[in-house]
C-alpha cells in the first residue's frame, strides 16, 4: 500500500491520488486498452462466419457475405418461420375450438336456466318449501367455492399467446430487408506478385484495385461497382470514375447508384472503425 507522505502513519486520511495508485497496482477497476488488428475482421472476410469469403456477395449496403453462409442463414430463416406459422395456426385453430365450445356450454345453460325459470312459474303440489337458510353450504353452494388448496383448482400459469411471425428476412448485421435477388457477386484483383510463393489466405497482401493497382485493407475505404461487381478504391471512384461516369474496367456508363461503399471491419468489441477500444470490469477497490 502506498506510503502516507514520508510516515506510514503520518496522516490518516487515504486521499484519491493514493487510492487510485494503489488500484492500477492491485488490478482492480477498470482496464482498457485499444484492440490490435488481429481482433478487427478483415476487408474481405464474411460478416457471419469472420473468414476469408471462398465466393464473396455483398448487400444493397455494403455488407459482404459468403455466398454459402448467407444462403444457408435465408434457409434457416424460411424454415423457423415454416415452423413458426405452423405453431400460431395451431393455437388458432385451438382458440376456435375452444370459443366454439364455449358457446355451446353457454346456448346450453341458458336452455337450462328457461326450463327451471319455466318450472318454477307454478309450483305443484308435490314441491316443498324452498329453504331460507343462508348458509353458503346449502343447495349445493359447497361445490363451487374457491379451494385454493386443491391442485385441481390452482391457478395455472398459460403460455403467453404467439403472434403471427414476419416473413420478411433481415440481413444479419444491418437489420434491413434482405431478398436473395438483391445479392451482389463481387470480384476481387488478386495482387500478381511472381515472387511470392505464399498461399492467397497467408499473404498480407491479398487484393488489389483493379484500375490503380493500390493494394486493398482495412485503412482504405472501398466501393464496389454493381454494374461488373469488381471492388476499387474510394480514391479511385472520386478522381477517376466520377469525373465521367464511365467504367474503365468495360468502357460502359454508370450510375451513383452503381456505387457501393464497402463496410469494413467490425468484431463483437466495437462499432465499424469508429471505437477500437477494449474494456475489462473488475471489482472495485474497496476502503
Amino acid at each position: 500500500m502506498t506510503r502516507h507522505a514520508r510516515n506510514c502513519t503520518a496522516g490518516a486520511v487515504y486521499t484519491y491520488h493514493e487510492k487510485k495508485k494503489d488500484a492500477a497496482a492491485s488490478g482492480y477497476g477498470t482496464n482498457a486498452h485499444r484492440i490490435g488488428k488481429d481482433s478487427v475482421k478483415g476487408f474481405d472476410c464474411c460478416c457471419l462466419t469472420l473468414q476469408p469469403c471462398r465466393n464473396p456477395v455483398i448487400t444493397p449496403d455494403g455488407y459482404l457475405f459468403d455466398k454459402e453462409a448467407i444462403l444457408e442463414y435465408i434457409l434457416t430463416k424460411k424454415r423457423e418461420y415454416t415452423r413458426k406459422l405452423k405453431e400460431y395456426e395451431l393455437q388458432k385453430q385451438k382458440e376456435e375450438e375452444e370459443s366454439n365450445e364455449k358457446t355451446a356450454t353457454e346456448e346450453l345453460q341458458k336452455l337450462q336456466n328457461f326450463f327451471k325459470f319455466e318450472k318454477n312459474i307454478v309450483p305443484s303440489k308435490n314441491d316443498t318449501k324452498p329453504s331460507s337458510s343462508i348458509s353458503n353450504m346449502a343447495e349445493g353452494r359447497e361445490k363451487t367455492l374457491p379451494s385454493f388448496w386443491i391442485p385441481s383448482k390452482t391457478p395455472e400459469a398459460k403460455a403467453a399467446p404467439l403472434k403471427k411471425p414476419d416473413k420478411t428476412i433481415y440481413c444479419p448485421v444491418s437489420d434491413k430487408p434482405l431478398k436473395l435477388k438483391d445479392l451482389i457477386n463481387v470480384k476481387f484483383t488478386e495482387v500478381k506478385d511472381p515472387d511470392d510463393k505464399k498461399s492467397l489466405i497467408v499473404k498480407e497482401a491479398r487484393y488489389m484495385c483493379p484500375i490503380t493497382h493500390d493494394v486493398l485493407s482495412n485503412s482504405v475505404p472501398c466501393a464496389v461497382i454493381k454494374t461488373t461487381g469488381d471492388i476499387i478504391t474510394m480514391e479511385c471512384f472520386e478522381k477517376l470514375i466520377k469525373k465521367d461516369w464511365i467504367n474503365p474496367l468495360d468502357g460502359k456508363t454508370i450510375k451513383e447508384s452503381d456505387i457501393i461503399p464497402l463496410q469494413r471491419g467490425g468484431t463483437g468489441y466495437s462499432a465499424v472503425n469508429d471505437n477500437l477500444e477494449g474494456k475489462h470490469e473488475r471489482p472495485v477497490l474497496q476502503v
